[in-house]
């Protein structure tokens, strides 16, 4: 998994899981700047509501 595929994922769902966010925030330390970037508008997302935490269904 990738800070990449996690943002596309939920951007295009809208929903991001809680295993995902718990992902983001123990890799946070290895985070290249523009990694460190795109974490700050997920959660940006997510604080605007735009994006939602829960589960996705197939």
């Amino acid at each position: 998994m990738t800070l990449g595929e996690v943002f596309l994922e939920s951007v295009a769902s809208g929903v991001i899981t809680e295993q995902e966010i718990v992902w983001v925030t123990r890799q946070q330390s290895r985070f290249a700047r523009h990694e460190e970037a795109l974490a700050i508008r997920l959660g940006r997302l997510l604080d605007d509501g735009q994006i939602n935490l829960g589960c996705r269904l197939s």
